[in-house]
C-alpha cells in the first residue's frame, strides 16, 4: 500500500532535521528574502526554499533549496589572523602573518556550516530519521525498527554542490546554499480524487 506524502509531510520532516540538530538555532521556510537576517533571527540557521515539484510514473520529486549560515565575528581588538587549533594538524592554533584582510572567523564559520550541510545531506541519503516508524516485529519477536523498508520513507539521490555565499546587514552572514529534491512515493489514485462522478469529463 502506497502511503502518498503531502507536501506538508515533505516540509515538516526537512525543518524536524534541522529541529533536532544540535547545531541549528533556527529554522524557516520560504522565500529567503523574508528571513529577518538583522534584528530576530538566533543563529547558525537553516532555511527551505521551495522550487518545485515533478512527476514521475508513480512519485513526486519535492525540490527545494536549503540555505545554512551564521553570522561571523569580527573584533575590533584582533590583530592576528589565526587558525583553530588543530589546523591543519593536531597542535596549538595556528597564526597567519601574511594573510590579509581577515580578522574574522570568516573561514571557521564557513567550515562549521559546511559540516551542518554534509551532515543534513547524510541524513536524508542513509539514516533512520528519513523513514516512519515501523511496527512490524522483527523475527524472534525482537523490538520493532525505525528502518523498515517497507515503511513509506523519503529519498534523495544524486551528487549535491553547495556554493559559498556573504550577506552584509549590521553583522557579515555567510554560509552555503544547495539544491536537494526529496522522492516520495505517490499512487495517483483517481478513484479517490474529491469529484463527483455522476458524468464523464467529455461531453
Amino acid at each position: 500500500m502506497v502511503n502518498n506524502k503531502t507536501y506538508n509531510n515533505v516540509v515538516n520532516t526537512l525543518l524536524h532535521i534541522g529541529e533536532k540538530y544540535y547545531g541549528i538555532q533556527t529554522t524557516s521556510v520560504g522565500d529567503i528574502f523574508d528571513v529577518d537576517l538583522e534584528k530576530n533571527t538566533k543563529f547558525p540557521l537553516l532555511h527551505i526554499t521551495p522550487t518545485n515539484v515533478a512527476t514521475g510514473d508513480s512519485t513526486l520529486t519535492y525540490n527545494f533549496q536549503i540555505f545554512v549560515m551564521s553570522m561571523v565575528t569580527e573584533e575590533s581588538n584582533w590583530t592576528e589572523n589565526r587558525a583553530p587549533a588543530g589546523t591543519p594538524t593536531p597542535g596549538p592554533a595556528t597564526t597567519f602573518t601574511k594573510l590579509y584582510k581577515t580578522l574574522s572567523n570568516e573561514q571557521t564559520v564557513y567550515s562549521e556550516m559546511l559540516q551542518v550541510c554534509t551532515d543534513y545531506i547524510s541524513i536524508l541519503r542513509h539514516s533512520i530519521q528519513q523513514s516512519e516508524f515501523s511496527s512490524v516485529p522483527t523475527p524472534g519477536g525482537a523490538a520493532p525498527q525505525y528502518n523498515n523498508i517497507n515503511q513509506p520513507i523519503y529519498f534523495t539521490e544524486g551528487q549535491f554542490t553547495m556554493e559559498p555565499f556573504a550577506e552584509r546587514f549590521d553583522n557579515l552572514c555567510v554560509g552555503w546554499v544547495f539544491n536537494i529534491g526529496l522522492l516520495v512515493q505517490n499512487n495517483f489514485d483517481a478513484c479517490n480524487a474529491p469529484i463527483s462522478n455522476s458524468r464523464g469529463a467529455g461531453y
